[in-house]
């Protein structure tokens, strides 16, 4: 068991939650107090997530990984469920042209985040089953590729680009270190990329978010303005911070300031310092994450951790690299932090998953060492 990898993994995950709650409150005091008559609104909710998602990484740390192997395509196959209830009306839950939630009584939740958990699940099980076949077309890459199709179809036209990108990109890197030929994996990301790029071109509001990334300055009043105001966010912080709750951007100028746009709020309050040590922490979520992969007993606790290290590291550089103007505007939480219940409980069964598979890890003194990208030479 690498005690000191899933001491210094956890410790983390916590430090970023922490740090979510607090910052996300900040963040929220404009919003709740005029939107729901109290400013404690959003922290509520986001305790009470965070009540059921420690709850629920401690059941995924202590279930028996040979379990949630033979669970995998069960919960690969709900998952895709949910996604295509989510698009019925009366049992999905539309907001802004978009059909991406599902209500459960008080709650809300978010099903393309749980595609997320699925889709890992079913690549680590089929990789561990066939990664002897992994680089030969109809018996490795077809069966995956096209249940990854499948996830992105339903995930387009909820439709949610962001997850689309974030998990389709997971699914090919998986497949590649899983063994799959490069030749293979890209004719199908190209023509994966063209029917992706195809839905793009006919969404008018992800096209105005191209063009205001392209261009902020002339977009500074219309689809950039979100953007702008986080660089003002950023530029007035500076080194140190104007001081927690004392952020100008939250009082509207930034619409989406505790969900998606939130590291700008934490780089306004608390400073550079403090924005470089949120980033300092998902890369020592990376760096354990990767050990955890590497020292895996089997194929599938491998690839589960690593598609899980992958899926949220991923998705905390483009939630930067969104805020930050070095990508096109999407909605993509920073995991941990942003507000959402959706997402910190899948976040946080993937960390619960993660340590599982440290505590079946074979010891970092074995002599025998785990090999993560196929080799080549073997003969089917």
């Amino acid at each position: 068991m690498q005690r000191r990898t899933i001491v210094t993994l956890i410790a983390a995950v916590l430090i970023l939650a922490t740090v979510g709650v607090i910052m996300m409150f900040s963040a929220s005091l404009v919003r709740g107090e005029s939107s729901y008559g109290t400013t404690e609104y959003f922290l509520v909710r986001q305790l009470i997530w965070l009540l059921i998602s420690l709850m629920a990484a401690i059941v995924c740390a202590r279930i028996d990984l040979a379990l949630l192997r033979k669970a995998a395509l069960p919960v690969a196959a709900l998952c895709a469920l949910f996604l295509v209830l989510v698009r019925i009306p009366g049992i999905g839950h539309e907001i802004n042209g978009s059909w991406r939630w599902l209500r459960l009584g008080p709650l809300t939740i978010q099903p393309s985040e749980f595609s997320k958990i699925g889709i890992i699940l079913a690549a680590a099980w089929w990789i561990s089953r066939r990664r002897r076949y992994m680089h030969t077309f109809k018996r490795g890459i077809l069966v995956p590729m096209l249940g990854l199709g499948m996830f992105a179809g339903l995930l387009i036209i909820e439709p949610d680009f962001g997850t689309t990108m974030l998990t389709g990109l997971v699914g090919l890197i998986l497949l590649f270190i899983g063994g799959v030929r490069l030749s293979h994996l890209l004719s199908f990301a190209g023509a994966g990329a063209g029917v992706f790029g195809l839905f793009l071109m006919h969404n008018a509001n992800r096209m105005g978010r191209i063009m205001a990334f392209l261009d902020p300055e002339k977009y500074a009043q219309e689809e950039a303005w979100q953007l702008i105001n986080a660089l003002n966010a950023f530029a007035s912080g500076g080194a140190y911070g104007t001081g927690l709750g004392n952020s100008i951007q939250k009082q509207f100028y930034l619409p989406e300031a505790h969900t998606d746009f939130i590291f700008p709020i934490i780089g306004e309050e608390l400073g550079l310092i403090a924005t470089f040590s949120v980033l300092l922490l998902f890369v020592v979520i990376f760096i354990c994450g990767m050990r955890i992969a590497s020292r895996a007993n089997d194929d599938f606790g491998r690839f589960t951790a690593l598609g899980v290290t992958l899926m949220i590291t991923l998705q905390a550089i483009i939630n930067l690299a969104v805020v930050t103007g070095s990508m096109p505007t999407k909605g993509l939480a920073l995991p941990f932090i942003s507000y959402g219940g959706s997402s910190l409980l899948v976040c946080s069964v993937m960390i619960g998953v993660l340590v599982n598979v440290a505590h079946t890890a074979r010891s970092p003194k074995a002599k025998k060492k785990t090999a993560l990208f196929k080799d080549k030479r073997r003969k089917a």
